[in-house]
């Protein structure tokens, strides 16, 4: 039986332990209690720990024990928390989404002899996934990854629950958007280019430019056309775009009475987490589109579409955005203990799934728990 820590028991963090409990022994760690407290009352046979990822020598020295490390600690821990546990020798799949280029520790982990797979959520994550394995058959001119988690019940204004902080949350709507067209890295502001889409089940929702091509601009710099644009329901961009360009965002304290200094974004991220927190028990979803398209392996044009339609399961009390992000890396950790991905260095999912049988496998893993994608191929 394999022994596992798992850093971070929040909503993703605990449905990765629970899942990963089945078949091995797991330590959750993390720095609030209650959150400990928690899981283990859900699952008594994980082992809990306070810890404060921040302390190098705690952190060293807590996973030592241990075979494999999952990291699901907020995104601006996770470029340092990376690097202290490359440097503690151990194999890790990472689902911090940090902003940093993960890829400048490839060297860390090669001096090291081990493995560390990042951005191994759904998206980044499963997109990666369905670019790099058709990449190795096709001719690829267009990829595009349509996503987001959205409530099931739609409530004015923002029709909008946040699974993750509002601060990360937010970060989306103020990172700069990077895409791909006719070969050329080109930058727009995030909630740019609103387009509406149509779903099944779901209706018309609304799309617009965020951040997420991340390792793909590097990895996969020869398709001349990618993008991934971020789904909400109709409206919610102009409210966001208010708060926006009203101030709410900034960084910078501003004077609201004398003497008394207020960050406007500690001030909205705190407002808004009552109005975005999403309940133990609140119905929510996760609806993706990736679309591939170019010609295949016998010259012809070909587009393949991956449809996701997922729910917040009732059975086992699971939000769908810990679902389909948290059992994407519980697939990957199995591909690393099971040795059916053996490489050594720091790889993004696309560089896993173009290894043999890879792609597969987390296909039917995320199969067997529910979350199924849907394949569609058209021809000409």
């Amino acid at each position: 039986m394999n022994n596992i820590i798992v850093l971070g028991g929040g909503m993703v963090g605990s449905a990765m332990a629970i899942d990963l409990a089945k078949n091995n022994k797991v330590t959750v760690v993390d720095f609030n209690q209650a959150v400990l407290v928690k899981l283990q009352a859900k699952s008594p046979a994980i082992q809990v720990q306070a810890l404060d990822v921040t302390k190098e020598a705690d952190l060293k020295k807590s996973i030592e024990p241990f075979d494999m490390v999952v990291c699901a600690v907020p995104g601006f821990l996770g470029y340092q928390t990376l690097t202290w546990i490359l440097e503690a020798q151990k194999n890790v799949v990472d689902i911090s989404f940090f902003p940093e280029d993960a890829l400048t520790l490839k060297s860390l982990a090669e001096a090291g002899g081990v493995t560390a797979i990042v951005d191994c959520g759904v998206a980044p994550g499963m997109s990666n996934l369905v670019l790099g394995y058709h990449n190795e058959s096709m001719n690829i001119e267009h990829f595009e990854c349509l996503v987001g988690g959205l409530p099931k019940v739609k409530k004015w204004p923002f029709a909008y629950k946040a699974p993750f902080s509002p601060v990360d949350v937010i970060e989306e709507y103020t990172r700069p958007a990077r895409y791909v067209e006719n070969g050329h890295v080109l930058t727009k502001p995030a909630l740019s280019d609103v387009a509406h889409h149509d779903f099944d089940a779901v209706g018309t929702l609304e799309s617009f430019n965020s951040d997420g091509l991340r390792s793909l601009l590097f990895t996969m710099g020869h398709i001349p056309n990618m993008i991934e644009k971020t789904l909400r329901y109709p409206g919610h961009v102009e409210y966001i775009q208010v708060l926006k360009s009203s101030g709410f965002f900034e960084t910078q304290p501003i004077e609201v009475s004398t003497g008394v200094l207020v960050n406007p974004l500690d001030f909205t991220s705190k407002v808004l987490f009552d109005e975005w927190k999403l309940g133990e028990t609140e119905e929510e979803m996760t609806v993706m589109r990736i679309t591939v398209s170019g010609k295949n392996e016998s010259g012809d044009k070909e587009t393949i579409i991956y449809h996701l339609h997922d729910s917040y399961c009732a059975d086992t009390q699971t939000s769908s955005m810990a679902r389909t992000t948290g059992y994407t890396a519980t697939a990957a950790v199995n591909l690393l203990l099971q040795g059916k991905f053996g490489e050594i260095g720091v790889f993004p999912p696309e560089q896993v799934s173009n290894h043999d049988g890879c792609f597969d496998f987390i296909l039917h893993y995320l199969s067997e728990r529910g979350v199924v994608y849907r394949k569609e191929t058209i021809l000409g």
